[in-house]
Formats: structure tokens, sequence, C-alpha cells
């Protein structure tokens, strides 16, 4: 499998795209930005002609169906072809529209990757797959290529719906951390400290390792993944959680507390950006002398 579509050149799909270039892919993208060092088609459609398999990098399921169905992918695409929806979508449409790729003959299988835009540089991400074994196998050279540890979670649909818990998880995390970090500050211990005592102890998680040192103690908050794009997923998780019997009362109150952050942070904050608002927020309480 040598010839690649790919749709969605942002802040991750670019730096996949450009992995799959230097592998030695035949790769024809599509996005309306039109970024330099790949070759970029005038038409969504063009990206299946001849493609084995085309990448979907896309920011949720309106997204995906939009391209598939309303702008003419699905129907350009040729029997045969795996689409591999890489973004964060919801499970059941997923599945829905995998069923309505195979009426066409086209494979439909969904690999979210988490990892953030390092990882789409290193070629590090975590790939989270779902579909049957033989698509998969078909499309592991790309995997392979993009992430380092590729795992068949079952069926179609398995892949988005640990994304959405995996981030549900990550933005619970990442909120406790603060107001924990936060209380301790004013207490009068120093950041790094508590984060070098925390990442060796039970305490630790992505945030203490990852996201504070490297994007909210700088002041950078720049890890490339949107907070919207965060709630998004977190509601996706929470809806799943209920519609499984599993009541999600601490994913419920997070899902509040990041819907309220987003409501006064631009919409082109990034997720790491809740410790900016949860800091303002609490200077804001704070009695007067």
């Amino acid at each position: 499998m040598t010839a690649v579509g790919f749709v969605g050149l942002g802040k991750m799909g670019l730096p996949m795209a450009a992995r799959l270039v230097s592998a030695g892919f035949r790769v024809r993208a599509y996005d309306i930005s039109r970024p330099e060092g790949i070759d970029v088609t005038g038409d969504v459609t063009e990206v299946a002609e001849g493609a084995d398999a085309v990448v979907l990098m896309l920011p949720d399921s309106d997204a995906v169906e939009a391209v598939l169905a309303d702008a003419g992918l699905l129907a350009a695409a040729a029997p045969g072809t795996v689409l591999i929806d890489m973004g964060s979508s919801q499970p059941l449409r997923t599945r829905a529209l995998a069923a309505r790729a195979a009426e066409r003959g086209v494979r439909l299988v969904d690999a979210p990757v988490s990892g953030g835009v390092k990882g789409a540089v290193d070629g590090t991400l975590t790939i989270m797959a779902g579909g049957d074994q033989d698509d998969l196998d078909r499309v592991r050279p790309i995997l392979e290529t993009l992430g380092s540890r590729v795992l068949r979670l079952g069926p179609v649909g398995a892949g988005h719906a640990l994304k959405a818990l995996n981030n549900l998880m990550s933005a619970t995390h990442l909120l406790i951390t603060a107001e924990a970090l936060l209380a301790g500050q004013r207490f009068g211990l120093d950041p790094e400290t508590m984060l070098a005592a925390v990442n060796g102890s039970s305490g630790r998680s992505g945030s203490t390792e990852n996201k504070w040192p490297n994007f909210v103690l700088p002041g950078t908050f720049d890890s490339g993944f949107g907070l919207r794009l965060m709630l998004k997923d977190m509601r996706i998780a929470v809806d799943l959680a209920e519609a499984t019997g599993v009541a999600p009362r601490l994913g419920r109150a997070t899902v509040d507390l990041w819907a309220d952050a987003a409501e006064h942070l631009p919409s082109t904050a990034d997720h790491t950006e809740i410790v900016r608002w949860l800091r303002q927020l609490q200077e804001d309480t704070e009695p007067s002398a």
C-alpha cells in the first residue's frame, strides 16, 4: 500500500501527512488552507483517485460526514478503499457511517490518536483502532508510520469510544491538578518543586508530567489541542457512559466546569488555558483585604 489520500492538514494532520511522505508513501491531500510542502488538490474527491486508503484528520463527526457524503468523497472512493477516521468522532455515528460505506464496498476503520502535536511530528502517537482485523492489517503500515503504539480495541467505533473516554480522564486530571497546585502555591509552595515531588508519587498524571511543565509553567499554553475540542470529546464520553448505564457524576461535573471555562476564554483557546481561567476565577473571588 503506497498511495494515500489525506484530508485535514491542521496542527495534527500536517505533520502526520509529512511523515507519510518522508516514509515513501505517495500522498495526495486536501485542506482549505492549502499549506506548502504537501501535494494539495483543489477538490476533496481527488484524494481518492488511485488511493488504497484515505486518512481523515477532521475535528468531529459532522466534518467527517460532510466530507464523505456532502462533498462526495465516499462516492469517489473505489471499492476496496479503506477510510481511516483518525479524528475524534462519535462512536455510534462512526458505526453508521461504516455501514453506509460498506454498501459501496468501501471499508472504514476508526483510529484516533493521543500524543499531541509533538507525537505527530515524532511519529510516537498512540493509535486507538477500531475495525475488522483484516482492514486494520491492510493499513497497519500507515498507522505504524504515524504512531509507536497501534492497539486494536474492537470493532468499528471502539477507537472513538476510548478516545473520548481518555480525554474525559485527561481533562479531569488537568482540572484537579490545577486546583491542587494553585492551592499549594497559595500556601507558599514552589510549583516546580511540587511537580518534582508529585511526579515521583501517586498523584502523577499526564498533566503533572507533561502539560504543567511544558505548557502551563512556561505560560505558553500551546499544546496544540483546543479547549473546545476537548470539551466536545468530554461530552461524547459522558453521553457514552450514560448510554451504557453508568452514571458519570464526576464526569458531568467536570464537563460543566470546562463548559464554563469555554464561555469565558477565546474561541481559539488551547485546552491547557483552563488553568489560566481557574487562576483568574480564584483571583476574582478572593475576598478584598
